[in-house]
C-alpha cells in the first residue's frame, strides 16, 4: 500500500511511467500490457509505412494473432487446460512438483526418483500439447495468404506492395491457396501426433524407461545429452527446450518454446512469402534474421548492454549492483528508506531518483524496439524491396534494348 502512496508523490511527467513499468512486471510478461506493448512496437511502424490497404490489413492480421498466440494462449492451452487434464491422475505433492522445470527435477533425480519417474513424463506430455504454439505459428503465415486472398482478391506480392498493379492471374491464385490448404493441414497433422504421443507418455511414461527417457529428453535435453558440459547445457536447456518456465507455481512461456516458435514460425514465413513471388520471398529473407534474433536474444542483449554502460560510467548506481542486477519495481520502497536514512533525504525525494533510474534502465528495450525493430526495419526492408524491383525492371529493359540492337543475323529464329 505505500509503494501506492509513493508513486502518488512522483511528479506529473514520472507517474505514468512509473506505474507502466510497474505493472510489466507485477504482469510477469503473458499479460494485456504487454500484448498492448509488443502490438503497438511492431504494428505501428508497418501501419506507417504500409503500402496498399492489403497490406496494412493482412500486417494487423498477423500481428496481433502472433502476440495473442505469445502472451495469452500459454497460460489457457499449458497452465489451465494440458496441466489439469494430464496431471489429474497424479497425487497433489506431484501436482506441484508439475510447476517445477524439467531441467531442475533432472537434476535433481537421484533424491526424487520416484517422484521423477511419474511427474517428468506428464510434464513432457504438457510441453508437447503446447506446440500447438509454434505450429499456429507456422500456419499463420498460411492463413494470412488466404485471408488476403479472400478479401482482397489478391496472391501476387507486387500487387499486395503497389509494386505493381496488373490483373492478378487466377491460376497462381489457385497455387497459392492450395498450398496454403496443404501446409495448415501438415502442421495439423504434426500436432495430432504429438499430442498423440503426449497421452502415451503421461499414461504410460511411468512404467516405460524408454518413455522416461524420451521425456527426459523433452523437457530437459540439454542435461540430458550435455552433463559434462555446464556451457553447452545451459545453452541447450535455454533455447531448445521445450518445457514450460515455471513463475509463482504456475506455468508461463519459456525462452525455448519461444525459440521454437521463431524457428518454427520462420519456416511458415519463408514457404507463404515464396508461394506470393520472389520479391515477397527476398523481403521475408531481408528482414526475418535480423527480428527472429532480437525476438529470441535481441532485447536481453540491449538491455544488458545498455546496464553495462550505465555501470561503467557511474550512472544508475542505486539501481544497478556489481552484477548488474536491478531489483524489481515493488522493491524500491524499501531501498528508497534505507538510502533516505543513509543519506539524510527524504524518502520521497529518493524514492524520486530510484524510480527515474528504474524508468531508464527498463524503458530504454522498448525505446529501441519501437525505434529501430519498428520503424528502421519496416521502413529498411519496404525501400529495399522497392529498390530490388526497380533495379530488376531496370535490368529486364536493358536485356530487351541489347537485344533488338543485335544483328537479324545473331537473334534466334524463334523471335
Amino acid at each position: 500500500m505505500q509503494n501506492k502512496i509513493l508513486i502518488n508523490t512522483l511528479p506529473k511527467y514520472l507517474k505514468p511511467m512509473a506505474k507502466f513499468v510497474r505493472h510489466q512486471e507485477q504482469a510477469s510478461g503473458l499479460s494485456t500490457s504487454r500484448f498492448i506493448q509488443d502490438v503497438s512496437t511492431c504494428l505501428i511502424p508497418k501501419a506507417v509505412f504500409s503500402r496498399s490497404i492489403a497490406d496494412l490489413s493482412e500486417n494487423a492480421f498477423l500481428e496481433m494473432s502472433e502476440e495473442s498466440l505469445m502472451y495469452f494462449v500459454p497460460t489457457i492451452l499449458g497452465q489451465k487446460i494440458a496441466r489439469k487434464f494430464f496431471s489429474k491422475e497424479l497425487s497433489d505433492e506431484m501436482k506441484k512438483a508439475v510447476a517445477t522445470t524439467g531441467v531442475k527435477l533432472l537434476e535433481n533425480a537421484k533424491a526424487n526418483k520416484m517422484l521423477n519417474n511419474r511427474v517428468l513424463p506428464v510434464k513432457a506430455a504438457i510441453a508437447l500439447a503446447a506446440t500447438a504454439i509454434p505450429l499456429t505459428e507456422f500456419s499463420l503465415n498460411y492463413i494470412k495468404n488466404l485471408f488476403t486472398l479472400k478479401v482482397f482478391k489478391k496472391s501476387d506480392f507486387k500487387n499486395i506492395a503497389s509494386l505493381e498493379n496488373k490483373s492478378e492471374d487466377k491460376v497462381h491464385q489457385e497455387k497459392v491457396k492450395n498450398s496454403a490448404i496443404k501446409h495448415i493441414k501438415l502442421a495439423g497433422g504434426i500436432y495430432a501426433g504429438l499430442l498423440g504421443l503426449g497421452v502415451l507418455l503421461a499414461a504410460r511414461g511411468k512404467n516405460s524407461k524408454i518413455l522416461q527417457n524420451l521425456s527426459e529428453m523433452i523437457v530437459a535435453p540439454g542435461t540430458k545429452l550435455f552433463k559434462n558440459s555446464p556451457k553447452l547445457k545451459d545453452f541447450v536447456n535455454k533455447y531448445f527446450c521445450i518445457d514450460f518456465n515455471s513463475q509463482n507455481n504456475k506455468l508461463v512461456l519459456s525462452k525455448g518454446q519461444l525459440t521454437t516458435s521463431v524457428l518454427v514460425g520462420g519456416l511458415g514465413y519463408f514457404g507463404a512469402s515464396a508461394d506470393r513471388g520472389k520479391e515477397n520471398l527476398k523481403e521475408t529473407a531481408t528482414r526475418f534474421p535480423i527480428v527472429g534474433m532480437y525476438v529470441i536474444t535481441g532485447s536481453e542483449l540491449v538491455e544488458e548492454g545498455f546496464k553495462k554502460l550505465l555501470y561503467k560510467f557511474g550512472k544508475c548506481k542505486d539501481m544497478i549492483d556489481k552484477n548488474l542486477k536491478v531489483p524489481a519495481f515493488d522493491k524500491i520502497e524499501e531501498l528508497a528508506k534505507n538510502l533516505a536514512q543513509k543519506r539524510g533525504t527524504t524518502i520521497e525525494n529518493m524514492y524520486k531518483s530510484l524510480v527515474k533510474q528504474k524508468v531508464l534502465i527498463s524503458g530504454l528495450p522498448y525505446v529501441f524496439a519501437i525505434g529501430v525493430m519498428g520503424f528502421f526495419v519496416a521502413g529498411m526492408t519496404n525501400y529495399s524491396t522497392k529498390k530490388r524491383y526497380q533495379a530488376s525492371i531496370k535490368n529486364q529493359k536493358k536485356s530487351v534494348n541489347g537485344f533488338q540492337s543485335l544483328p537479324e543475323t545473331l537473334k534466334p529464329k524463334f523471335f
